[in-house]
Parts: C-alpha cells; structure tokens; sequence
C-alpha cells in the first residue's frame, strides 16, 4: 500500500485555519488598496542557529507540500469568519475560490542549512503568499528542530540504531510529524503507529513495565510475552532486580532472546554487567536497548558501552532543548504594479538590533574546497557565478500551483545522510562552537 495516496489520514481536512489572522486582515486591506495583487517574492530563512549547534537540517518540506495543497476554505470556515465579523464579504468571496497558484523553490528535505539560508522562496501575488506564512512556518519551525536533534543523536550513536518513542511526550498530531522529522535526521524506527501508518516508518514496541506488574511473578510476564511474540523479542529486565531478570530471561526464552532493555539506573555501568552476564549465559547474540530520558550527549557517552540500540522520547520530540529554529517568512521582492510583466524591487526591514534582512530575490550555492568538502553558505540577489551555478541549493516544489516535488521519505533521510558527510569533520562535534560553514553574501 501506498500511504501517500491515502491523503492525511492524521490531520484535518483543511489547512487554511492553521493560520494568524493578521494575515486575513492584511489580505482584506490589500484588496481594497490594490496591491493584493502584485508579484511578490516571500523568503524562509533563519537569522542564527540554537546556540551551539553546528548546522540546521531542513525537515518538513513534503508536510508543506500537502499543507499547500490542502490550503482551502469550505462553507463552514468562510462561516466562522463571517461570524466573528474578521472579515468583509468581497474578502469572503475572494477566499472561497482560493488555490495557490504560485510558485514555491526550496533546499530539498533533508539538506543542511545556515543562517541566512533562504530554506524556502514563495512566489506568487502578495494575497496568496501571505496567507501561507503562518503555516509554512509552523511546519518547518518544528520538523526542523526535530530533524537536527535527530542528526546530532545518529552521528552520536555512531551508526547503532535509533528507535523514536516521544509520542506520549508532546501533542498527539505533533508526534506524528517528529517522528518523520527524526526518520529524516536519521532514525530508524518509531513506536508511534500513526507515524508507521501515515509514512511508512517502520514500527517496533513490546511491553512495560505494567506488564511485568500484572503478572503474579516476573517469569509469569516473560513467558506470556515469549510465548506471544517468540523468543527474538525485546524483555525488559529492570522493573526489580536487573541481575535475576537477565538470568530468568534467558531462562525462558533461550540463549538466542532476541534483546533485553534496561530504562533505569547507571546505563553504563549496567549495559556492561548484562552484556558480561548475558555472555556468561550463553546468550551473546542477545542484544541490549537502552531507554531512560537520552539526548544526544547521553547517547556519546555510551560510545564504549556495550549498547546495540537506543530508544529517545522527550528529547528527541522537543528539539533537544531547541523546540523551534526560529525561521522568519519575510517578504524580500515586490512589483510596483498589478501587471504581469512589472519588475520586482527589493524590499527589506530596517530595524535596530538583530531583526534586519537582506531585500532581492535570493539563490544559494554552497561552495566546495579542492577536497569536495564545502566551505562556505553563498547567498546572492544578481547572476549566479558560473563556478557555482552546479552547486546550487534551491530546487522547484510547487510550480504554478502544482507539486512537482514529492518524493519518498527515504530520498530525504539518504539525502541528509549525504549532505551531512560533506561537511567539516567538526560539523558532528557535540560541543558548543559556530556554524560549521560561514554564510557569504555576493
């Protein structure tokens, strides 16, 4: 089965509300001054990475494709909007037939980023582009953070499989979306079976320790469950005494049990006597999973454990302490007129302190030492410079209203795996530093 054909069987219908209603009332207001309809040119970018972080990842872009496509007012929103009196009829009117019909170019899913990468371009009229902010960017905020957090704990399991299990830790919808996000930045499986079902992530989970507690003894809960799912499942041994449920485990499901998980107590210290008990036991293809609270750093210092796999919730779902990028949607580029043919201006804020941008419609290339190792961001608004027209980042996703960009989830999780080994070794060190790359404008 292909789950993208099943539409968003984990979400709402329609996406036109995920929105701010200042960006109704700017539509209203440019209606009726004439400009709704002037070509105008919208950028993604973010002023600064989270503190310490070395590179952004971008996550979320096939969830704005479908959020674009489903962008669309029906009767009953059109009727709370008349309701609450936010907005006139010819406004009304105007939305009821809305569909974007623009264009929209973006650093494809699973790429790096750094600040000032213009991560998505929106172009079309003001009126349609202006209505996508909100959402656009609550989508990428979000999967974004999750992604990078996902790609700094895979670099830090070096290579050990990463299980997701955040569902219980965050909203119900948002969970669905970290855990594409964090297949994206490199996990391989998640426990969130809406996720499994609406990407095709694959899936994995056994039991708790109410299991255990339900059984009248904990051999009682292993065996029920070995003989329920066989003997190559996952026990976990740390509900009372660690030691005696490795011995009993074994026991019962044989020295080929397929994994015991330890979620409590001193992880290194006791993944080292399980792997020696589990060995003393005959069992040495057992495998162990680690669970408790990891993030990143507790994941590298589990190197030298004796560890196969991890299982991150709260963290992982949360950022890691960084639960969006802080990506703005600014208009950059504007025709003085309506008509078709009108040439763009730049445009751009001038404010005080740390909220100025850079007006003109923007590519971006990132440009490559005599190793194939990039070295620098570049960003420009005049003609590409011809050593780096191959190099550029942007790439077509909607044009002219239609997707043209949808791909498997896999092609962004293999893309990110590429573009992250083509960065500075120093793009994967865990301590606080700069961007890996610097952001230069030509």
């Amino acid at each position: 089965m292909n789950t993208a054909d099943l539409g968003l069987p984990v979400a709402v219908p329609s996406t036109a509300l995920f929105t701010d209603q200042y960006e109704l009332t700017m539509l209203q207001a440019a209606l009726r001054s004439g400009t709704a309809e002037r070509r105008s040119v919208f950028e993604v970018f973010t002023r600064r990475l989270p503190e310490g972080r070395r590179y952004g990842v971008v996550g979320g872009t096939g969830r704005v494709l479908d959020a674009v496509e489903n962008f669309r007012f029906d009767a009953t929103m059109l009727g709370f909007l008349r309701e609450r009196g936010i907005l006139d009829e010819p406004t009304l009117e105007w939305l009821a037939d809305f569909r974007f019909r623009g264009d929209i170019w973006g650093y494809p899913e699973g790429e790096v980023y750094f600040p000032g990468s213009p991560v998505m371009r929106v172009e079309g009229t003001f009126a349609e582009a202006v209505l996508l902010e909100t959402v656009i960017l609550s989508i990428l905020n979000h999967d974004s953070a999750v992604a990078a957090a996902a790609s700094r704990m895979a670099v830090a399991a070096g290579g050990r499989p990463l299980m997701e299990m955040g569902a219980r830790r965050t909203h119900e919808l948002a969970a669905v979306a970290a855990s594409r996000a964090a297949y994206v930045g490199g996990f391989h499986t998640t426990s969130d079976l809406a996720a499994g079902f609406r990407y095709n992530i694959p899936t994995v989970g056994t039991s708790a320790h109410a299991f255990t507690l339900l059984h009248d003894t904990e051999r009682d809960a292993f065996t029920a469950q070995v003989d329920t799912l066989g003997g190559g499942t996952t026990l976990l041994v740390d509900t009372f005494d660690v030691t005696e449920a490795v011995r009993t485990a074994v026991e019962v499901a044989g020295p080929e049990l397929g994994a015991v998980r330890i979620d409590s107590g001193d992880l290194l210290l006791i993944a080292h006597r399980v792997r020696q008990q589990l060995d003393e036991l005959g069992a040495t293809k057992t495998r162990i999973v680690v669970t408790s609270d990891l993030d990143e750093y507790a994941i590298a210092s589990l190197a030298a454990a004796p560890v196969d796999a991890y299982g991150v919730g709260t963290q992982l779902v949360t950022g890691s302490g960084h639960p969006t990028c802080s990506m703005v949607y600014k208009l950059v580029a504007r025709a003085d007129s309506e008509e078709p043919g009108a040439p763009l201006r730049p445009v751009a804020k001038k404010s005080m302190g740390a909220k100025t941008s850079i007006g003109g419609r923007k590519w971006a290339a990132r440009r490559l030492d005599a190793d194939g190792v990039a070295e620098a961001e570049v960003i420009g608004t005049g003609p590409v410079p011809a050593e780096l027209a191959d190099r550029q980042l942007l790439v077509p996703l909607v044009s002219a209203g239609r997707v043209v960009a949808r791909e498997p989830l896999d092609a962004a999780r293999d893309r990110h795996i590429a573009a992250r080994a083509a960065l500075p070794l120093s793009a994967t060190q865990l301590s606080r530093g700069e961007p890996v790359l610097p952001t230069e404008y030509v």
